[in-house]
């Protein structure tokens, strides 16, 4: 019996077009001008892809300068979306506490930057 939760049944395909790339974080500031309380972020992803910038919406859990030297996960092949006045490249990945305050993804022990999810 499937569960009524759960996405639909995709192909490896498709998870293969979703390019998640492991970044570390290299600057972070407040957003106050956000609609819904926000960190800017920009994320190194290798000299592949490179630096990317995006808003993050992870402020019950971290504060800027906490953030700073941090590995995180990231999509970075989704199109650019405009956010107030700021313009974020890449969706940073992350999952709800119990209280549903966001907790980044990340790998457990050190990778290099832009190494890809598989």
């Amino acid at each position: 019996m499937s569960d009524p939760s759960a996405s639909p049944t995709i192909v490896y395909d498709d998870f293969a077009r979703v390019d998640v790339r492991v970044g570390r974080v290299v600057r972070a500031e407040p957003y106050p001008e956000a609609r819904k309380p926000a960190i800017k972020l920009w994320v190194d992803f290798g000299p592949e892809i490179g630096l990317r910038a995006s808003s993050a919406q992870i402020t019950e859990r971290y504060a800027p300068e906490s953030l700073i030297g941090r590995q995180v996960l990231g999509v970075v092949n989704l199109p650019p979306r405009q956010i107030g006045k700021f313009r974020s490249e890449v969706l940073i990945l992350g999952v709800p506490d119990a209280a549903g305050a966001v907790t980044l993804v990340a790998p457990d022990a050190e990778v290099p930057p832009g190494a890809r999810l598989f």
